[in-house]
């Protein structure tokens, strides 16, 4: 039913032709095609895209794409942009076995059950649905809870709206999460969010008591000069700041003020 409304729902637009492809690309063969990058040209047909059986890298960002159809054959498909379309449904990505990043942001996906499909994608680690910086998502967005529910549904993702949710980095982003929370007095659904512990045991940074090291001497000598380098250059730069501005305050009065 979903893959009926995709087809039906397809408008009146530029069509993917091969002649659209060669000019594009240079590519005699579409075959021969790796790398494809058709943004914001008006595209609302796929067309012949189903013939590019090696394409690897594919933007479609900023078009009118509905329906994904000609996308199924793509097997060495492995980055897919389809950010800012009309996508309301993605099961033709089932058959992008090796499909590994996917942009969905900006589209018409309205509920989880609309992403099912990609749970047939083996090697799927980056999958972005809300593009802040752009203005962009998806009505299924509006749910606070619909990244943590995605991570559950898709385990092998390590990265959903660009934050890493899995691998390297990973903390990094939870202790970023917890501190906005912390700072917002936000509560989570098991209450409020604990406080933050300190990282080493109380008197970890104290002086303790010693005799007297060289190498200790000698970094603490090294420490000195280095401030006082950085305090004669902060005193420079605030001459030179104090003479740029007498300059320009002189030449404004000299030349009365610019009119745009």
């Amino acid at each position: 039913e979903e893959e009926a409304d995709d087809d039906d729902a397809e408008g009146s637009g530029v069509r993917v032709t091969p002649a659209l492809l060669k000019a594009t690309t240079g590519e005699f063969s579409l075959d021969s095609i790796l790398l494809l990058r058709l943004r914001g040209r008006g595209i609302a047909h796929l067309g012949c895209l189903a013939d590019c059986s090696n394409l690897e890298w594919l933007d479609l960002s900023g078009n009118s794409i509905a329906a994904l159809t000609p996308l199924a054959t793509l097997r060495c498909l492995a980055v897919l942009n389809l950010a800012q379309n009309r996508v309301a449904s993605v099961a033709p990505l089932r058959g992008c076995r090796n499909l590994r990043q996917l942009n969905l942001a900006g589209n018409r996906l309205r509920s989880l059950r609309h992403l099912r499909y990609l749970q047939d994608l083996p090697h799927l680690e980056s999958l972005r649905l809300r593009d802040p910086l752009g203005n962009l998502g998806n009505p299924l967005c509006a749910s606070p809870a619909y990244r943590a529910a995605l991570a559950t549904m898709l385990p092998g993702l390590k990265a959903i709206d660009g934050q890493r949710v899995a691998g390297r980095g990973s903390e990094l982003f939870r202790l970023c999460r917890e501190l906005d929370a912390v700072l917002d007095g936000a509560s989570g659904p098991a209450g409020p969010v604990a406080q933050p512990q300190p990282w080493v045991e109380a008197g970890f940074w104290e002086a303790r008591p010693g005799g007297s090291s060289v190498v200790l001497e000698e970094a603490t000598r090294q420490l000195g000069l280095a401030l006082r380098e950085c305090r004669e250059l902060g005193r420079r730069a605030d001459e030179v700041i104090g003479q740029a501005r007498r300059g320009l305050g002189y030449r404004q009065q000299q030349q009365g003020n610019y009119g745009f």
